[in-house]
């Protein structure tokens, strides 16, 4: 795949980059080591008020950078100047509170026979992030921010089809005062991933993606012997009860397929609707995605964009078309529209089977899937079957409800009676084939750091 800017409004290539060559990619590695060993003697104080410095220099781009966010994926101007405050607001918190995250923890000493002890987190050196194109910018700040703080170096390697979002973020940490080398973009193709990992000066890597990449980067950290953090994408669960606000939770449900262009990872996915209650779900939930507009992303009045590639909307496609084909029934859209532009219309299918694809596998755009269940523990059982476990959601005002939600739920995010997002403030991740590891919070931040037990004896 070419690293380029390729619009998905039109399809026409804006921009073009050359890859690293094997000699440029040597010296930044060395210019990595290089930095790792000495960044690591920094203060969290000085690494505090660089990142500082980086969140009040992106928030008063947010304009051109969220321009170039919806250039290069296509998700609207709205969602992208969503996504740059939400990066402003990841960098101020751990500016804030990392500080307090790196403290030592003190134990107790007279158990261990010890006059004292303790764990201090330091931080593991050089750290490889491979990031998505679905949220350019936040996707790599989860990552940066808190390995920034930690004092660690990082290595990204973006998507091909987001360079200039890669290329910023280098240039925004450099400019807010970061020592040099500390974060740098590699713009080379997904091939030389490998090279990367194996080389002995890079620590861990950091994924998220696809599922066939996760098993590729898992496979090679494991002959390593390096540290991995995986997020492989979801096909969430919506649950909702007859106890909820049905016309709240049609809102909801609605933002949460097509939030994004329908292409998150933690967007609802399929949607099971008690019985008593599946009807008028179905009648609302249909009603306000056919009222949503699709259109340029950069105009006010657009809810959903063109998707990001010409493949990923030929994927989804075919995931509606192998559906429709083995009697799924279609209640909106599930066609490609004519014109210009990667664009794919939200749609609503019913009669989902084991047979179909999509029953077993994630479909990355505005596409939603519903079911009736007699349940929860139906609905549990369904959602449950499914290979991902990344987020959940549930819509009830029953608290035994939410309680068997909560514990039953086989996710690595529970979310009730609001759409499943993600905070700095607290974690990130998945079970099962979404992955392992967390991103964000304190939990984020520990997980590519040493936790070195220090034991001091009683003096002599």
């Amino acid at each position: 795949m070419a690293i380029a800017t390729t619009s998905p409004v039109t399809g026409q290539v804006l921009r073009t980059f050359d890859e690293l060559t094997s000699e440029e990619l040597e010296d930044r590695l060395a210019r990595a080591a290089a930095a790792a060993a000495s960044y690591r003697l920094t203060s969290v104080e000085e690494r505090a008020r660089w990142l500082q410095h980086a969140a009040e220099r992106l928030e008063k781009e947010v304009e051109s950078v969220s321009r170039m966010i919806t250039e290069e994926m296509g998700k609207t101007f709205r969602a992208a100047e969503q996504e740059v405050a939400k990066c402003v607001h990841g960098l101020h918190f751990y500016a804030a509170e990392g500080p307090g995250f790196l403290r030592d923890l003190d134990g107790d000493a007279e158990r261990v026979q010890a006059k004292q002890t303790f764990v201090t987190y330091q931080p593991i050196g050089v750290v490889l992030a491979v990031m998505p194109w679905n949220l350019p910018l936040w996707q790599a700040m989860r990552f940066a921010a808190p390995a920034l703080m930690a004092g660690n170096v990082g290595l990204l390697k973006h998507a091909s089809n987001v360079p200039q979002c890669a290329l910023y973020l280098e240039e925004l940490f450099r400019d807010a005062g970061f020592p040099d080398d500390v974060f740098q973009t590699l713009l080379i193709s997904s091939g030389r991933v490998e090279q990367v990992l194996r080389d002995p000066r890079v620590a861990a890597a950091t994924l998220t993606g696809s599922e066939p990449a996760g098993r590729s980067v898992a496979s090679i950290a494991g002959d390593e012997i390096k540290k991995v953090v995986l997020e492989l994408g979801g096909s969430d669960p919506f649950i909702v009860m007859p106890s909820t606000d049905l016309d709240r939770a049609t809102d909801v449900a609605v933002k949460a397929r097509c939030l994004n262009n329908g292409q998150s990872c933690i967007n609802g996915k399929r949607f099971f609707v008690h019985q008593d209650i599946g009807e008028a779900f179905l009648e609302m939930f249909v009603a306000k995605m056919g009222a949503l507009t699709v259109g340029d992303p950069m105009d006010a009045g657009t809810d959903v964009g063109p998707l990001a590639t010409e493949s990923g909307r030929q994927d989804v496609a075919a995931y509606v078309d192998d559906a429709v084909n083995k009697g799924a029934t279609v209640l909106l859209g599930g066609r490609i529209p004519e014109g210009p532009g990667w664009y794919y219309p939200p749609t609503v299918l019913t009669d989902i089977t084991p047979e179909m694809r999509m029953y077993h596998e994630e479909v990355f755009g505005p596409v939603a899937q519903v079911w009736t269940v007699a349940s929860l523990e139906e609905a549990l059982r369904e959602a449950n079957g499914h290979p991902y476990g990344l987020g959940s959601n549930l819509w009830s005002e029953d608290e035994a409800e939410r309680e068997l939600f909560v514990r039953d739920v086989q996710s690595g995010m529970a979310f009730i009676n609001g759409n499943t997002t993600s905070y700095p403030e607290i974690p990130f991740g998945g079970v099962k084939r979404s992955g392992y590891g967390r991103e964000l919070s304190d939990l984020g931040m520990r997980e590519f750091m040493n936790a070195k037990t220090v034991w001091i004896g009683a003096d002599v």
